[in-house]
């Protein structure tokens, strides 16, 4: 990405920030009431920016009608890759799309690139958008529909920027095919073209990599490291747990509409040890493992499933995952899989936010 123009400083004031907090659960307040959901946008209050930061949210919340979609969110970010990670319909396109001026909130206040999103041109032109939905002209060609893109923006040289956004998404700029012809994938790598053919300072990214083969998914997340390793805010939103280990460590983590855990992802993980997990056990004699397992405490249960491998349940993982295999290998028994049945995204939200 050394080839991409650098983005411009920002303006930023207040105290200098202080160092980020370790990943902490927030829990889930009871939602606001339809009455508090039908307030108007409120005028902004003052609000602080620190210095560095690039995004500042305080207070927001959206709502459509008695629908509460994001309630009472704050947070700060600044340049590097920042994941916002949340299950399907806990608020992150709603939140994303306030962050960039297309849907005003109901109430709070956003600082984005310099200023109001929705009110302050230079912070719109600031940001580069990949939204969750197609949102390309079928019938053009990667070129062109990058092209405008530029045009649009107004980048002194639009043919020059095009084909250096084009090579940073690996995408040959000499295709012809209309896009509406290409794979899902591709289209994506598109967007993310014309999002950065601007070179924008923060880029907004709603699920980017749905769609994408696993070659492209390593070439787009390597991508936005070097954006956020050049002093881009790279806020990138998923609902797929391992792909937001690979984008970095600083996470907010949204539910039900609120935040309900932030700072670095390790520590999720950490949160998750502490809490019972499910393991499935592939060995030659399930049942043996089974009993020893028992007779350690090391598991609080254990079953053999239709398919013959051991599930068990265990509140202190790692002590588990440290001794399984050689307690195996005193059995004579021989291991072939050992797969955590709770290592999934919509796990890791029962752990900190409780049931629905």
């Amino acid at each position: 990405m050394s080839d991409l123009p650098p983005p411009s400083p920002e303006p930023t004031s207040g105290q200098p920030p202080s160092a980020p907090p370790p990943m902490s659960p927030v829990g889930t307040p009871p939602p606001p009431s339809a009455s508090s959901a039908r307030v108007g946008p409120q005028p902004p209050g003052p609000l602080v920016v620190p210095d560095g930061a690039t995004v500042v949210v305080d207070g927001v919340s959206k709502s459509f009608g008695a629908l509460v979609a994001v309630s009472e969110v704050s947070f700060t970010v600044g340049p590097g890759v920042t994941a916002l990670l949340g299950p399907n319909g806990a608020g992150k396109s709603t939140l994303l799309r306030v962050l960039c001026g297309l849907t005003p909130p109901s109430r709070g206040t956003v600082w984005v690139a310099g200023g109001n999103p929705r009110t302050s041109e230079e912070a719109r032109a600031n940001i580069g958008i990949v939204p969750q939905q197609d949102g390309v002209f079928e019938r053009d060609t990667i070129f062109d529909f990058v092209h405008l893109a530029a045009v649009l923006s107004g980048v002194p040289d639009p043919s020059e920027a095009s084909m250096r956004a084009l090579a940073a998404v690996e995408m040959d700029p000499n295709l012809d095919r209309p896009i509406g012809a290409f794979s899902k994938g591709m289209r994506q790598r598109a967007k993310i073209a014309a999002a950065l053919v601007h070179s924008p300072t923060v880029m907004v990214l709603d699920e980017p990599l749905n769609g994408l083969d696993p070659k492209q998914r390593r070439q787009m997340i390597d991508l936005f490291h070097q954006l956020g390793e050049a002093g881009v805010t790279v806020l990138v939103s998923s609902h797929v747990l391992d792909e937001v280990e690979r984008f970095g460590s600083n996470v907010l983590v949204i539910a039900k509409g609120r935040i309900a855990a932030k700072g670095d992802f390790r520590a999720i993980r950490g949160l998750m040890n502490d809490q019972p997990l499910r393991y499935r056990i592939e060995c030659t004699n399930p049942r043996r493992v089974g009993a020893v397992l028992l007779d350690s405490a090391m598991v609080n249960g254990c079953t053999v499933n239709d398919s013959g491998d051991l599930e068990v349940t265990t509140n202190d993982a790692v002590a588990f995952r440290t001794n399984i295999a050689q307690i195996c290998v005193s059995q004579e028994v021989r291991l072939t899989g050992l797969t955590p049945l709770d290592d999934d995204l919509e796990s890791v939200f029962r752990y900190l936010v409780g049931p629905s």
